[in-house]
């Protein structure tokens, strides 16, 4: 990819002559919860399945649910129009529900101790039960070079964790505008060199007016004193959809390709990564 700032204008508006694909809804049994739960699934627009994909799962905020993105953040637009520009790799992209209880609705007190508490329980739902759902029922290759976790927010700590947690299932990883539920650093990554190995991309970014700037700037620290290749994406914006759109637009064109941190060294001002 060519380095770029931000995302053009139009980026996430409908043009003519693109193809937008297919958004199922899905429900998947969670042993872990005891209940059916739900989630939506992009197909991009040449699906066949005949062919294998790599998958991206994508996960909300705090306030969300599995419907965030598809409501206020139009993923099958922005990919859409990379998909009609050649710009992106074909994928599947799974929007779960993160909050893993038996009422998994985002309503009432959001921040109440149990649901926020639901947001840990979800590792447990989206390896055992989620992702072998996903591999069962759609043509997805299923080794870790071909997986991917990013979110917002809330979502963007669970990607954090999850996916540096999961280094054997996971092998691109970032969050967007993390919150305050990303573990810190040393417990995010305790072996710092395996996570170099093993990692394809690491993603970090954040808006330059967001109060929550901070859990996403110690993790970088952290990431330039042990030499672990990463981006680190200072954008215009504060703690919102503007925000989340572009990083989307952004990292989507670098998965499941060759990643060469160099050619991203000039997309933030305050951007730095490592060879």
């Amino acid at each position: 990819m060519k380095a770029q700032h931000t995302a053009p204008v139009g980026f996430d508006l409908i043009k003519e002559g693109a193809s937008y694909g297919v958004v199922d809804s899905v429900a998947y049994f969670s042993k872990t919860v005891g209940t059916q739960r739900k989630a939506m699934v992009y197909l991009p627009p040449k699906y066949s399945d005949k062919k294998k994909y790599p998958v991206l799962y994508l996960l909300h905020g705090i306030g969300g649910d599995e419907k965030e993105w598809l409501n206020h953040g139009a993923p099958h637009i922005i990919l859409g129009n990379l998909y009609a520009d050649r710009k992106i790799e074909e994928m599947i992209v799974v929007f779960p529900n993160g909050r893993a209880m038996l009422d998994d609705r985002a309503t009432g007190n959001i921040m109440a101790p149990e649901k926020v508490e639901a947001f840990a329980t979800f590792e447990k739902d989206l390896l055992q039960d989620l992702i072998p759902f996903i591999e069962a029922h759609y043509p997805v290759k299923s080794d870790r070079e071909h997986r991917a976790i990013f979110g917002l927010s809330m979502g963007g700590g669970q990607a954090l964790n999850f996916g540096l947690g999961n280094l054997d299932y996971f092998a691109w990883v970032g969050g967007f505008s993390s919150a305050p539920n990303t573990r810190v650093p040393e417990q995010l990554m305790p072996r710092p060199q395996e996570a170099k190995q093993k990692l394809k991309l690491l993603w970090i970014s954040c808006g330059d007016q967001d109060r929550l700037i901070g859990n996403s700037r110690r993790t970088h620290e952290y990431l330039i004193e042990h030499a672990i290749p990463h981006v680190f994406y200072i954008e215009p914006g504060g703690h919102d959809f503007n925000v989340w759109k572009n990083d989307l637009y952004m990292v989507s064109q670098l998965l499941f390709k060759e990643v060469d941190y160099n050619r991203l060294k000039d997309i933030s001002p305050i951007n730095y990564s490592m060879d």
